[in-house]
């Protein structure tokens, strides 16, 4: 069904999520309004490309689902409108050629978001989707339904109320404020009555007690090849490997997000977690005992274990921050140390420096178009929603997807209105 050119559509929020969602809605002849309180767009994505935009995975299909965990059945759908597969092929088509590093990610050729980010830009205003910037969206006016027809905004000109045929929310979830999101939008669909789960910290570093004297010599210091353990919500245990920064307060790095999810949960759970360090990763646990309870003659252990495990630096000193003194006396003890290291993690850091939140608009009150249920018209998209990802490019494919299916479901109900 062919839609009106005059039916008006907001979309309120310019990340990536807004911007996918307005490229489907343009495509339909829509009128589309993008607005948006920074004095850009996509902040948070230019920032995410500052070492590279990782896009996507090349990952197959069911473990790339499986990285959505507890929410993997509601993102499914969104997969299916846009995968890591089908949002290559749309990058290519802006003229962007990407490639597969060797973790199995996904880059654009230049490792940049600039460019991706400026063909995009200039193909959506080709289409007629119109900006409108430091427009901060304030909600619905006091004692009115949340609807579309009636959307306050703090602009440079003061105070203005919009009306549209439909809205998509795409609010981003509540960490990097400084670029937008800032989570303020919150309060106001709670005040609504539209379910909402906490927004916490995901993707993010954790607490350690660490001693001053460790703190001041491996603060800043990257533990490169080291597997990471906790145990599983789903029973059994979570197992990484890569590599982790010791921070001033505490860990963090691509290893430590991979498994923050699980930590944080634990840690909201029991007031603190355990994640478990293989500092050998790549040795058996035979061949680690044979190394250490090798005759060492008048040599100290440390010099022992560096001659014959490698073990230096930051390893060897989180060895001697986190394994008892009395260890280090029997070589057994201090060999099964090595391959199971206990870390206390005391708390998440602040949600602000997370890279990303979990929590937000749950999927009870949202239908399979992404529309409130209590609110025709409203739609959500991308983090503002109630699930979450690991960095790797699973994040930012969710996003992009989830704008896409808001989209066709935003056609769905227009073309439905009587």
């Amino acid at each position: 069904m062919t839609l009106s050119a005059s039916l008006r559509v907001a979309v309120i929020g310019g990340g990536p999520a807004g911007l996918m969602a307005a490229e489907g809605l343009a495509a339909e002849g829509l009128q589309v309004d993008v607005f948006d309180a920074m004095p850009s767009v996509g902040r948070k994505f230019l920032m995410a490309g500052r070492g590279g935009l990782n896009l996507t995975h090349s990952e197959a299909a069911a473990p790339f689902l499986a990285r959505y965990g507890e929410r993997a059945a509601q993102v499914a759908p969104w997969l299916a409108a846009m995968d890591g597969t089908a949002l290559r092929d749309w990058a290519h088509q802006l003229g962007v050629q990407t490639f597969v590093g060797s973790s199995g990610r996904v880059f654009p050729q230049e490792m940049k978001a600039a460019p991706l980010l400026r063909a995009w830009l200039a193909r959506l205003r080709a289409s007629g989707v119109r900006f409108h910037m430091r427009h901060r969206w304030l909600g619905w006016p006091p004692g009115g339904a949340p609807s579309a027809d009636a959307l306050r905004f703090d602009t440079p000109d003061g105070m203005r109320t919009l009306a549209a045929d439909a809205v998509v929310l795409a609010l981003g979830g509540g960490s990097w404020a400084k670029l937008g999101s800032d989570g303020a939008w919150v309060a106001g669909l709670q005040t609504h009555g539209i379910g909402m789960a906490p927004l916490r910290p995901a993707n993010c570093g954790f607490d350690v007690e660490w001693s001053e004297h460790f703190r001041q010599r491996y603060a800043g210091q990257p533990v490169k090849s080291v597997a990471m353990s906790c145990p599983s919500p789903a029973g059994g245990v979570m197992v990484r490997q890569g590599e982790f920064v010791v921070s001033e307060t505490g860990i963090e790095g691509s290893l430590v997000y991979a498994l923050s999810a699980p930590l944080r949960d634990r840690i909201d759970a029991q007031g603190h977690a355990i994640a478990t360090l293989d500092l050998a990763p790549d040795w058996t646990r035979e061949k680690v005992m044979a190394a250490v309870t090798h005759p060492r003659g008048a040599r100290s252990m440390s010099s022992h274990l560096q001659s014959r495990l490698g073990l230096t630096g930051v390893k060897a000193g989180l060895l001697r921050e986190c394994a008892p003194a009395e260890d280090f006396k029997d070589p057994a003890r201090l060999g099964l140390r090595i391959k199971a290291l206990p870390l206390t993690l005391l708390r998440a850091r602040p949600i602000d420096e997370a890279i990303s939140t979990a929590g937000g608009v749950s999927f009870d009150a949202v239908d399979a178009g992404l529309m409130l249920r209590s609110a025709p018209g409203v739609f959500a998209a991308g983090e503002m929603l109630d699930w979450e990802a690991p960095t790797g490019g699973y994040l930012l494919t969710a996003c992009m997807a989830s704008g896409r299916v808001a989209a066709t479901g935003v056609k769905a109900y227009l073309a439905g209105r009587p």
